[in-house]
């Protein structure tokens, strides 16, 4: 096995050996050999020296997917800066906030393939850059001192801000060390290889995207196919077009179904697809069969964050399997169940847990014990196959008339409707109680109403359970990758709500 020390070193080996080989094709569909993307690499280096950055700087790529946020995302390797990828679609006062926290040498923007970046790029006064990477802006916006380099895989390779949440901005530290083990075990449990072609929905700046789609391709030399924007016509027809592999999220796949069928097409015939896989989100058992139907293949379920690189553990079942759960732990990783409760927070270790959050050692302290254990914050149970199971979110769970209701379970019954695309539930506080509130993405507003569906959640949960608000739309609110933000639900929907 190839020893790397630097992500960088994973597109060296494959433009040594296989040059000709498509590495990636861009949002336009402009194709790239792997002896191609290493001259754009080498190119976005010389850009960035020449604007001073140095090892240990931070450079912000604010980006939508392109191979210009993979040229500098690996650019940055190279020099040894951290690479610190953000969605253009950010505001300008969420940037500002970036930039603050983590005192960039420099900004890159993808003009080209995002006209968020673009606008960025002209309020920030960031001057053009070509080449073979394509097109950016660059912008120095002052001289900070650099961090301390490690000579071995341990240095600092990208730093990840978490998304949907308030205040403070939380920058998570991932090594060269973190985000190889992470592409390796997501190449190996795919069995991504040389030919395959991944489809690159996935934003390049969550986890998600990085590691299981754009560095275990790397790894393993397969292309990557971007999406600047995710569509689901844009995946549809991809599809029909060479993808093998299928990483996404399951509002994605909803998403993608929903088209197909006012496409007429009811199920995925003729395609290359070959591995299918959901995570950042829950499944539920009616979805799941509708998804595997479609796909004509098995769905498999995983479960990661940021804080792990992605990836704790994921499914590799038989098409059929009426399983849900998120599979047992990746190989070489540990994940258990905090003071060995039956159900409680889950807990983990091993070489994908992240460094620790960015100028908060405080928050590190408290997130990872002296025994290298991550508290994920989610709440878990394990089945008797060594299963885990998601039960949901400590912050999410709502107490209702003294009893807990998880979130997910309100979901799954809500989404085994037909009519329905996906739901997002929340509690929202009364005098001394909370009340269960249901946000429900539908296939047309006529297609169902409140009274309906209240119904249809009647013989699958219990009293306490049920929803006291159901609140219909064609849309909910969601962060680029797909996943529902629902700390905005309630303010969204608030006239829906009165």
């Amino acid at each position: 096995m190839t020893t790397y020390t630097r992500i960088h070193e994973t597109v060296g080996r494959w433009a040594t050996t296989t040059p000709d080989a498509l590495a990636f094709l861009d949002f336009d569909g402009r194709p790239i050999t792997y002896g191609e993307l290493k001259q754009s690499i080498k190119e976005a280096k010389a850009d960035l020296l020449a604007e001073g950055v140095q090892p240990g700087d931070r450079v912000l790529i604010v980006s939508e997917n392109s191979i210009a946020t993979v040229a500098f995302l690996f650019a940055c390797s190279c020099i040894d800066a951290w690479a610190v990828p953000i969605n253009a679609r950010m505001s300008a006062d969420e940037i500002t906030r970036v930039t603050d926290h983590a005192k960039p040498r420099a900004i890159v923007l993808t003009s080209a393939a995002s006209s968020e970046a673009t606008a960025h790029a002209k309020r920030l006064g960031a001057q053009s850059r070509y080449g073979l990477y394509g097109q950016v802006a660059i912008v120095t916006p002052g001289h900070n001192a650099p961090e301390p380099v490690q000579q071995g895989p341990e240095q600092i390779a990208v730093m990840l801000y978490t998304t949907g949440t308030t205040g403070d901005p939380k920058g998570v530290m991932l090594s060269h060390a973190n985000l190889l083990f992470a592409g390796l075990a997501s190449a190996n449990l795919r069995g991504i290889k040389p030919g395959d072609q991944v489809y690159g929905g996935l934003p390049i700046t969550h986890v998600f995207g990085l590691a299981s789609m754009i560095v275990a391709s790397t790894r393993a030399g397969a292309a990557v196919r971007l999406q600047a924007r995710f569509s689901p016509a844009a995946l549809f027809d991809a599809l029909q077009d060479g993808v093998t592999i299928l990483p996404a999220v399951p509002q994605m796949h909803a998403l993608l179904m929903q088209h197909a069928r006012a496409q007429g097409v009811a199920k995925l015939e003729g395609a290359a697809l070959r591995y299918v896989s959901s995570g950042a989100a829950p499944l539920d058992p009616a979805w799941k069969r509708e998804a595997e139907a479609f796909y004509g293949l098995p769905l498999q379920n995983g479960y990661g964050m940021t804080e792990c690189t992605a990836g704790l553990s994921a499914t590799t079942n038989a098409i059929g399997d009426p399983d849900t759960s998120v599979g047992t732990a990746l190989p070489g990783t540990e994940v258990r169940i905090k003071e060995g409760a039956e159900t409680g927070e889950i807990e983990a270790r091993g070489p994908h847990v992240m460094v620790g959050y960015y100028r908060n050692p405080e928050a590190t302290r408290t997130t990872i014990d002296a025994e290298g254990w991550l508290s994920t914050g989610d709440i878990g149970r394990f089945d008797e196959q060594g299963r885990l199971h998601i039960v949901g979110r400590s912050k999410e769970i709502i107490i209702r008339s003294g009893f807990n209701v998880y979130p997910q379970e309100v979901e799954a019954a809500l989404n085994d409707h037909p009519a329905v695309v996906q739901s997002a539930v929340v509690g929202r506080k009364l005098d001394g109680n909370e009340e269960v509130l249901a946000f429900v993405q539908v296939t047309a507003l006529d297609a169902t109403d409140e009274t309906t569906l209240k119904a249809h959640v009647a013989d699958r949960l219990s009293a306490y359970k049920r929803p006291s608000h159901v609140v219909l739309t064609l849309e909910l609110p969601a962060a680029p990758t797909g996943k529902i933000l629902k700390h905005k639900l309630i303010e969204t929907f608030a006239k829906d709500l009165e």
